[in-house]
């Protein structure tokens, strides 16, 4: 019997890996609102993610924080804690928990592709991997990010006078989005929602080069926009907020735009697939370069990823976790 069980719960430290519900003592895998909640007693995370919780909830959204950089070594009590980053977003990180000669990596969210907005991902040899499944399908084969964010930057050399209004989740995809057009070599204001200005600010305060920014509020005359790249949460494309642009081109950036139905659905006339999660291949992957003999598979496509292992020889059951990967807008 392990020591962690599945609710992610390690019953003898009284500690829970990303609990939906407040709790005496929490890992936090990253600053994602189904991930970190406000409430909790005790936050154990990186630097990044505290920093994050803190900016989303408030100084105070726990009682305690105790940041923990990647691969250092943390006693609880009889087991060891370590964190490796995830490449998810800023600050995300896999829990390896070690006991008595037991391995076990919890990854939380993770993609494999490197990105200049955070520490790329790092396999960890393991017994057990507890992985997500958000793309857990074979149809899932992401894009190279690079090729998708050309698409936008021929589409404003196509619609020069149309405002290009892209969706993009406000922690960790709208500055990924930002710094793929930086890295393609567009170095014009990109303007913010405001919702998306304090965690952009973060990203900045944290050594992450997003050019120059500015707040949509700050300019009056509609026309200025015209050619211009606009980013907003995925709930403002269709909000009155959005009437301010002149004829706008409405992008939006997520893994779930593989799917037509879905981008129609979000009214995108620009459908972008970067995603922050692995992809089918990618989950594969890692499942096999971990070396880990048992697979616990948790939010996503649980079943075809539990059934693959089940025809390499692994051990493997979902884990159907309340309230991970409810929030869709962060793939």
């Amino acid at each position: 019997m392990s020591f962690l069980n599945h609710k992610l719960y390690i019953e003898k430290i009284d500690t829970y890996i990303d609990p939906p519900f407040p709790v005496a003592r929490a890992i936090i895998s990253h600053g994602h609102a189904d991930h970190a909640r406000a409430g909790h007693r005790c936050v154990i995370a990186t630097p990044e993610t505290i920093a994050i919780m803190k900016t989303r909830y408030g100084e105070n959204c726990s009682d305690q924080f105790i940041p923990l950089t990647y691969r250092t070594p943390y006693e609880i009590g009889d087991m060891t804690l370590t964190f490796y980053p995830a490449g998810h977003v800023l600050g995300s990180a896999q829990a390896l928990l070690e006991h008595q000669g037991e391995r076990i990596v919890v990854t939380g969210d993770y993609k494999r592709g490197s990105d200049s907005t955070c520490a790329d991902f790092e396999i960890v040899p393991c017994d057990i991997l507890v992985t997500e499944a958000t793309f857990g399908l074979p149809v899932f084969q992401h894009p190279d990010p690079r090729q998708e964010i050309q698409k936008l930057l021929q589409s404003l050399s196509d619609n020069p006078d149309r405002a290009h209004l892209i969706g993009a989740y406000a922690l960790g995809k709208a500055q990924r989005v930002i710094k793929l057009l930086r890295e393609a070599g567009y170095n014009e204001e990109i303007y913010l929602h405001g919702a998306q200005v304090k965690l952009c600010t973060l990203y900045k305060e944290r050594g992450i080069d997003l050019g120059a920014l500015k707040r949509v509020s700050e300019i009056k005359n509609k026309s200025h926009f015209a050619g211009k790249v606009i980013i907003a949460p995925p709930s403002a494309l269709k909000d009155k907020w959005s009437r301010r642009f002149p004829d706008p081109v409405i992008g939006m950036a997520s893994g779930w735009m593989h799917v037509k139905g879905r981008a129609k659905q979000r009214g995108a006339e620009l459908p972008l697939i970067i995603s922050d999660h692995a992809d089918w291949t990618e989950l594969l992957a890692t499942i096999h370069e971990t070396g880990a003999q048992k697979i616990w598979v948790t939010h996503g496509r649980e079943d075809a990823l539990v059934h693959y292992c089940h025809t390499q020889g692994l051990e493997a059951e979902p884990l159907s976790i309340q309230g991970l990967g409810d929030d869709e807008d962060a793939q």
